[in-house]
Order: C-alpha cells, then sequence, then structure tokens
C-alpha cells in the first residue's frame, strides 16, 4: 500500500507552486506527481500512463530519490526529463536533455504526415521516409511504427540528440526501418543514393527567432537544446533550406510536410506557391485556427 499522506503532501506542494505551460497541457499536479513516484522507483512512465498506474510502496531509498525529484521539478527541471518519458502520437518515447521534448502542437504534423504516408503506401507498397532535424526520433519512428511497410532516415545537427534517436529506435524495436545520421540537415545525404529516393520528407525544424529564443521560459531555455529552436534572425532559416533543397531527394508525385512558428503559415505558404517544383500546397490548423502544419506535393 502506497503512503497515502505523503502523495497528499507532495500534491499540495505542487498544487500551490503550478505554473503549467500552454505547449504541456497533458501535465499537471496530480499526474506529475505520480509519474515522478514511479521514476523513484525505477518505472519510467509517460504521465498519461502514469495516470493508469498503482502507486507502489516506497522503501527509503526510493523516497529519498522522490524527494529529489520533487525538488528538482519545483526549481524547473522539465518533467519528461525527470521521468524519462513523453508520449507522442500514443507511444511513449525515451525523454532526455539530449534532445527537444515532443509537443502535443507537433502532432498536427505528426498525423498530416502519418495520413499523407498512409495513402502513399495503398498505393505504392513500400515507401520511404527523411526525418530532418530529427530530435529524439518521434516523427520517423511514429511513421514507420503505423505504417509497417515503411522504412526511413533521420538526421540531426546535435550527435547527442542521435544518440537518443538511436535509443528510442531500439526501444521501439524499429532499429531494422529506422537508421539515424548525424549531419546539417540534408547533408548526411548527399548522394546518389538518396537523390529521388523518398516518397516523404519530414521536419520540424528550429523556427524561433533568434532574439525571442532568449525570452522563452526558463524551462525551456535553460534545459532544453537551444539548436532544437533558435532558427535565425527571423525564424525561417532552415525553413528556407528545407523548401528550397527537398525536391531533389523526393520521387515525382511525393510530399514535403512539415511544422512552422505561430504566424509564419500564410508567408511560408506564399513562398511555396511561387515555387514550381511544387503543384498541390495543404495547410494545417491548430485549435485556434492558426497554420502549424504545411504540406507540399512535387
Amino acid at each position: 500500500m502506497y503512503d497515502v499522506d505523503l502523495y497528499q503532501q507532495l500534491l499540495q506542494r505542487l498544487e500551490v507552486a503550478w505554473n503549467g505551460f500552454r505547449d504541456k497541457p497533458e501535465e499537471n499536479p496530480a499526474n506529475t506527481v505520480k509519474a515522478l513516484w514511479l521514476s523513484a522507483c525505477g518505472q519510467p512512465v509517460s504521465v498519461q500512463q502514469a495516470e493508469t498506474c498503482e502507486l507502489p510502496a516506497l522503501d527509503e531509498s526510493c523516497r529519498r530519490r522522490l524527494s529529489q525529484l520533487i525538488e528538482a521539478r519545483l526549481s524547473g527541471t522539465p518533467l519528461s526529463y525527470l521521468s524519462g518519458r513523453q508520449r507522442f502520437m500514443g507511444i511513449d518515447f525515451i525523454a532526455a536533455p539530449q534532445a527537444m521534448i515532443p509537443r502535443q502542437e507537433t502532432e498536427i504534423l505528426g498525423r498530416a504526415a502519418l495520413s499523407t504516408l498512409q495513402q502513399m503506401a495503398q498505393e505504392r507498397g513500400t515507401v520511404r521516409v527523411m526525418d530532418l532535424c530529427t530530435g529524439s526520433g518521434n516523427l520517423l519512428l511514429t511513421l514507420v511504427h503505423f505504417v509497417t511497410s515503411a522504412s526511413g532516415v533521420g538526421s540531426d545537427l546535435s550527435p547527442d540528440a542521435i544518440e537518443l534517436a538511436v535509443k528510442n529506435a531500439e526501444h521501439l524495436s524499429l532499429s531494422e526501418r529506422a537508421q539515424f545520421r548525424s549531419g546539417d540537415i540534408f547533408a548526411p545525404f548527399e548522394s546518389t543514393e538518396f537523390y529521388n529516393q523518398f516518397d516523404l520528407v519530414v521536419c520540424n525544424p528550429p523556427y524561433i527567432g533568434s532574439k525571442t529564443v532568449k525570452t522563452m521560459a526558463p524551462e525551456i531555455i535553460e534545459f532544453e537544446p537551444h539548436l532544437a529552436f533558435d532558427g535565425g534572425p527571423f525564424g525561417i532559416q532552415v525553413l528556407t533550406r528545407l523548401i528550397k533543397n527537398a525536391p531533389r531527394f523526393l520521387k515525382a508525385g511525393s510530399w514535403l510536410c512539415f511544422e512552422m512558428g505561430m504566424g509564419q503559415g500564410d508567408g511560408i505558404a506564399r513562398m511555396l506557391k511561387k515555387m514550381p517544383e511544387y503543384s498541390v500546397i495543404q495547410t494545417f490548423t491548430d485549435d485556434e485556427g492558426k497554420i502549424r502544419a504545411l504540406a507540399a506535393k512535387i
């Protein structure tokens, strides 16, 4: 039987200090306590999974560990880095400071890319995916998890992020269908082995302007890797390179899908429409009607 009084004490502490983030709506004081409790017992789970789990009794070692985790959370360390898990598109990924924490908002891109890939898989049989700025590998691994005829490659400028992506591929038993390389966007794939070979290119690039990055919440800028956010002076440095170069890697009739920041959608859509390489442009919006993902067909 777990210590109910201790649970209530910890819950009250978090409720008093709670300052939830819009980009992590799945977290609340109750499931945070549960996720940290289970982590202290060596059971890493996402907050969604924690809500369904029975809490175990704590020995003295686990109590000390739980106290340390609670203090770290109250000091601003992201929950997913403490619990070691983050759910994305229904899948629990390993989370660590090596890469940005997958956000629910990126599921807009994930669902658009998955629908596109599923349709192409029905038409073409086997399909190949390229995932740029892969981070923890969550996009590529989600796609090949749900589309069993898919395989793919991912790249990231950060070797640390690639190390985590490889761990996630092993964690999800997808290593045979998903490989990762370290390098700047398309650089690891600049060879005839990869030109015009992909049915889908996906990307969740850094798209925050450099000046804006400095004003982001401490929980983000003090703990998550800046490479994953800083998109240059206007936030579109990587986006413009992505749009320009993706057609070289896509098969005819294939798709580029990517995420962008608030307020960037209309401008990026106009840019795509002016490019002769792209024939069809689709937009995907959030609950407020803001464009957060785009798909472009060559």
